[in-house]
């Protein structure tokens, strides 16, 4: 069964397969395995006697992803619910020493969209949850309902790029003040409000929520946290002569992969094979509009 037929298409496959060059015998590890998409055209390239470590925090995707990739002879494959900022304990635990491919597509699965009661989508109301890991305590509603006004208009403003951050913060201080809120529908009420049809058409297309919902789902799950941990910690765990792949989809993430591999060559550690990030081509556009925003950057792990 494809992702495609659970809503999901995984994205810039061609040029991962191209960039990352997947061999017979490799170990590949993917941080961010949601429902297998990239692996299930990842696997089969390091057949015979390779080996596919698949992480993610979110259990239901790991479930389907398990049920999804069949078990094989000729690979190994290794499906742990962890955080991908946790690398070099996975890797430990798995008595891998290191890994000859690392791979993170930093995208929100569109099955994890579609699902209300997750709570990550204004287009479906649902509780304001929006964890990855659903173990763990805090979740979106508590920040919207627990911060201040001054620490809302920030965290819209630094996690959202929300240039309406301090009225947008306002106004949910107002919201709450006559009730808790609790659901999707109510938030992104609130903040539509703040817009007239004028300001909400210059917004553009997006729905005037959609920077302040991304804003929380990073927060909730600190994000942007776990990316430079990660990328702190991977050259450690890719073995010298691999590569490692970061797919991004805004200029947040992007950023902080930039700067990794723009200091990781000057210090002598990675070699920038992507100056500027691949994108996806028109085809692709087309066919997946996920696509639309994703931005590939690879590095090579040089000799010690």
């Amino acid at each position: 069964m494809s992702t495609a037929e659970f809503g999901h298409e995984p994205v810039l496959v061609n040029p991962i397969l191209k960039w990352l060059d997947p061999q017979p015998g490799q170990v590949v590890f993917d941080g961010t395995l949601g429902l297998g998409g990239h692996a299930g055209v990842l696997v089969p390239k390091i057949a015979p006697g390779g080996r596919y470590i698949g992480v993610d925090l979110d259990e239901a995707m790991l479930a389907e992803a398990r049920r999804r990739l069949a078990a094989r002879d000729d690979v190994r494959l290794d499906l742990v619910q962890g955080n991908y900022a946790d690398v070099e304990e996975i890797l430990a635990g798995l008595g891998a020493a290191t890994v000859d491919l690392a791979l993170l597509d930093l995208g929100l699965n569109s099955a994890q969209l579609d699902e209300p009661a997750r709570g990550f989508s204004f287009d479906k109301d649902g509780p304001l949850d929006m964890r990855f890991n659903r173990s763990q305590k805090e979740q979106a509603v508590d920040l919207v309902n627990r911060l201040s006004e001054s620490e809302l208009a920030d965290l819209f403003y630094e996690f959202g790029q929300e240039g309406a951050s301090r009225k947008i913060a306002k106004r949910i201080c107002q919201v709450r003040h006559e009730r808790r809120i609790t659901t999707t529908k109510v938030l992104a009420q609130a903040v539509a409000s703040v817009f007239d049809s004028g300001q909400a058409r210059q917004v553009g297309k997006i729905h005037p929520a959609t920077r302040v919902f991304q804003a929380l789902r990073v927060a909730v799950n600190r994000e942007l946290d776990n990316l430079r941990a990660f990328l702190g910690r991977a050259a450690k765990s890719v073995s010298p002569g691999g590569r490692l792949a970061v797919i991004s989809f805004h200029s947040l993430e992007d950023g902080i992969v930039k700067r990794c591999f723009r200091e990781g060559k000057n210090a002598g550690i990675w070699s920038e094979l992507t100056r500027e990030p691949v994108v996806a081509d028109e085809t692709e556009r087309r066919s997946n509009p996920r696509a639309r925003s994703a931005k590939l950057r690879v590095a090579a792990r040089l000799e010690p």
